[in-house]
């Protein structure tokens, strides 16, 4: 999660880091990265955590759509019920702003 959030900060930044924790870890910059403080570091786990659950969120719903694509091919009558629950999958990431909302999704249920 440390290079995550140095990536959040300077996306260009040459780094290495040695260890998980952010207090006792060594972080090592390269080809004159301009050093970020720990503290400013830390301060983008949240977002960082963020980004993860959203990436799982989505990664889910993708491939629970992707399982009913062949639903939705020209040759095949796509059901209102199948159309619904396929919109739901691409509306459930609207308005989740934080982890827990992420990780707590309604999943709708498949037809």
């Amino acid at each position: 999660m440390i290079i995550e959030a140095i990536k959040k900060i300077n996306p260009n930044a040459q780094v290495t880091v040695k260890g998980d924790d952010i207090n006792t870890c060594e972080i090592e910059w390269y080809n004159g990265t301009t050093p970020i403080s720990k503290a400013d570091i830390q301060a983008q786990f949240p977002a960082v955590e963020f980004d993860m659950a959203m990436e799982d969120l989505r990664n889910k719903r993708d491939r629970l759509i992707a399982e009913t694509d062949y639903l939705a091919l020209s040759d095949q009558t796509l059901s209102s019920e199948m159309s619904t629950y396929r919109q739901a999958l691409r509306d459930i990431t609207n308005e989740i702003t934080t982890v827990e909302q992420a990780n707590n999704v309604t999943w709708p249920t498949k037809p």
